[in-house]
């Protein structure tokens, strides 16, 4: 009697020779939604991210846009994620889910320690909650050697570090990091902000390899640093479009159709 006991049936010896993860998502004819959750943004910003996730997910993607400057603000004054600011961005990715959302882009970096924490829970209701430097933070660790990791507000510094520092972990890499805050960059000058990184990362970061821009919002000096420094600059929002795109793709959505 003892001995049936312990010998498995058939039918669980064939479940366990299964491959983990094996399911496949069954196709999904519809266009996605998207959501896109901002705390501090801009028109151009706005315009580079929308056209990103169009270019990434497919023109037909539907999407649903929030706006959370007071969670910014907060964080800002208090120098840290307050509850209270916290629990008001996480309301914002429940509240696109109740609207519908397929995937949620999390845009700003100062809150991306708040979309790391939702990521079990993002598992658990099939709504990935895309973190907006992950997939960026990523490439650097893949292209290896010292990583300046460059931003105009200190509260979004200290995040992507860690979202750096997290994935380099994961990946069995140490990393050689370095962090350049431009103080009141945002909003400045083209020409006069050019010079500022450029400027500033050569004197603080000499050493880089690559040159990470937290915030989307930089993105469109992006090449004129690189061009002046002769390294490799990486900013958002194409990345983490494309890790969108990759989400949904994994939900069974066809993305990247024009």
């Amino acid at each position: 009697m003892l001995r049936n006991l312990l010998l498995p049936s058939a039918a669980a010896l064939f479940l366990a020779a299964l491959p983990c993860g094996a399911v496949t998502a069954q196709p999904v004819e519809r266009a996605p939604r998207v959501a896109l959750v901002y705390t501090v943004t801009t028109p151009e910003l706005k315009a580079d991210v929308e056209r990103s996730v169009r270019q990434s997910v497919g023109k037909d993607v539907e999407l649903l846009v929030y706006e959370i400057p007071e969670a910014f603000e907060e964080i800002r004054d208090a120098g840290y994620v307050t509850p209270h600011a916290a629990a008001r961005v996480v309301a914002t990715y429940m509240q696109a889910v109740e609207d519908g959302a397929d995937a949620v882009l999390s845009i700003c970096s100062t809150v991306e320690d708040v979309a790391y924490s939702m990521q079990e829970t993002a598992r658990f209701i099939g709504v990935p909650i895309v973190m907006v430097n992950d997939a960026m933070c990523r490439e650097a660790v893949r292209a290896g050697g010292t990583v300046a990791v460059v931003s105009t507000f200190p509260s979004s510094l200290a995040p992507t570090l860690r979202t750096l520092e997290r994935v380099a972990r994961e990946a069995g890499r140490r990393m050689a990091i370095r962090g350049v805050v431009i103080d009141g960059g945002f909003g400045m000058e083209r020409g006069r902000f050019e010079r500022q990184l450029a400027e500033r990362i050569a004197a603080e970061a000499p050493d880089a390899d690559v040159v990470i821009f937290t915030q989307g919002s930089m993105a469109y000096v992006a090449g004129s640093v690189a061009r002046q420094l002769g390294v490799r600059v990486l900013s958002n929002p194409v990345p983490s479009a494309d890790a969108v795109a990759a989400a949904l793709a994994a939900k069974g959505f066809a993305v990247g159709k024009r």
